[in-house]
């Protein structure tokens, strides 16, 4: 501000404004980066400092690495810099497009590359991009928005979440990647199923597959060769791709699975017969009232499901639509369309077997039975001639149901007539051997 008469003016500037100017008199110290030459600084009053810069005098051709002075025309660019005293500061640059004079060069024009103070089409210099990825890190998206405008460096949230992903996102590309999670998930439940691999060291998906084939994922795991550790599920088709597409791997069960198998073998171990004490570690009504109680959990899903299916047709037989039933009962309309088609609840799907599955070799497993071969081993080697690639304990799973199917009904008949059965008349012991299988396979049917 000027006062006073003609022949005397005295100049009133803010105590900031005068260390300021002071400051601005090396015009080096307000460079964001080596390459960048400072023609003015001026304060624009609300919109802090605007510094006008220009890039280098010659260009260098990014191909071919030839320096060229021939120039094709100018390009601007405004970089958001570090604040002063508070105020943020705007830098405008004014950079050269270059002809590139080499004639074998297949890029004809390039503009001045200045990779030391801002990435390419980046609206701030990699410094504040720095500053603004730590605060995002130490305190998100709305909170790092109002600390930044503070500071004078106004940013969106929503910038600040992209500077993390974009961060995050070169910080994966720039790192071996040792531990992967894969496992199938839903783009559509029930319809199409994909591949999500995940970092489990960083804890960050990696990559999503657009299907769950063999072929997919081996093609991404040979793509991938630093891979050491990868964790699945008990699916046979991706240790399969695992074995095709990076051998050098190691396969590990996930946590999930790892507690599954702890409890199907507690629980087998609960059921059968201690082998270390010969004594049974549940008694035998505790094994019965557990059975009994499963037998009463299913049927009260049943009956449940039952009722469910009645309500249905009951709306359905007031004229209702399948959508206002959906909103009335909470069902998805998908599921409301397929239980109105049938005239009783639908069954459960079960998985098709397969050769991992002992119930696929029952015919084989029950003609051996009633042929008298009912040593576990002996059956086992048996079976795995003809194909089966499951477990001994699975195995033992079907016979150990069938020992105890025969067990009770022993119980069931006399001593005597036992006796005399077994050594008179041999038919009805033959009759339970090929009764035994078939009553087992159909109550695993009704289960």
């Amino acid at each position: 501000m000027l006062t006073g008469s003609s022949s005397l003016c005295v100049i009133h500037l803010p105590l900031a404004a005068v260390s300021l100017w002071a400051g601005m008199q090396s015009k080096s110290k307000w460079s964001p980066g080596p390459g960048v030459k400072i023609l003015g600084i001026a304060l624009a009053g609300d919109d802090g400092w605007v510094v006008s810069a220009t890039g280098s005098a010659i260009g260098i051709c990014p191909d071919c690495g030839r320096r060229s002075r021939s120039r094709h025309g100018w390009s601007n660019r405004s970089l958001q810099d570090l604040p002063v005293q508070g105020q943020s500061v705007t830098v405008n640059l004014l950079l050269s497009r270059w002809r590139c004079a080499r004639r074998e060069c297949a890029r004809r024009t390039f503009t001045d590359r200045l990779p030391t103070v801002a990435a390419p089409y980046a609206r701030r210099t990699r410094r504040v991009g720095e500053i603004v990825g730590l605060l995002g890190h130490s305190t998100g998206g709305r909170p790092g928005e109002r600390l930044m405008e503070r500071l004078g460096m106004p940013v969106s949230d929503d910038t600040i979440l992209r500077q993390l992903k974009r961060d995050a996102a070169g910080a994966q590309r720039n790192s071996e990647i040792r531990v992967v999670g894969i496992d199938d998930w839903s783009w559509r439940r029930a319809t199409s199923y994909g591949t999500i691999v995940v970092d489990l060291e960083r804890r960050s998906v990696i990559d999503i597959l657009d299907d769950r084939s063999v072929e997919s994922a081996a093609k991404w795991l040979r793509d991938h060769p630093s891979i050491e550790v990868v964790s699945r599920d008990r699916c046979g088709l991706y240790a399969q791709a695992i074995r095709e597409g990076a051998p050098q791997a190691q396969q590990v069960a996930d946590r999930f699975h790892l507690v599954q198998n702890l409890r199907s073998a507690i629980e087998e171990q609960m059921s059968l017969s201690g082998r270390a004490t010969g004594r049974a570690i549940l008694s035998e009504d505790a094994i019965v009232d557990a059975a009994t109680h499963r037998r009463r959990a299913r049927l009260a899903h049943r009956q449940s499901r039952q009722e469910i299916f009645d309500a249905l047709h009951a709306l359905r037989q007031e004229g209702l639509s399948y959508s206002e039933i959906a909103r009335r009962t909470g069902y998805e309309r998908r599921s409301v369309t397929k239980w109105l088609k049938f005239e009783a609840p639908p069954n459960r799907r079960r998985a098709a077997l397969n050769r991992t599955s002992p119930w696929y070799f029952e015919a084989f497993l029950a003609q051996c039975w009633n042929d008298g071969n009912r040593r576990g081993r002996h059956l086992f080697h048996d079976v795995k001639q003809h194909g089966y690639t499951g477990s001994f304990a699975n195995l033992e799973r079907l016979l150990g149901a069938w020992r105890r199917a025969e067990r009770r009904q022993t119980d069931d008949v006399p001593p005597t007539a036992l006796s005399r059965s077994r050594f008179e008349n041999p038919k009805p012991v033959m009759q339970f051997r090929q009764w035994l299988p078939q009553r087992c396979a159909s109550s695993r049917e009704a289960c």
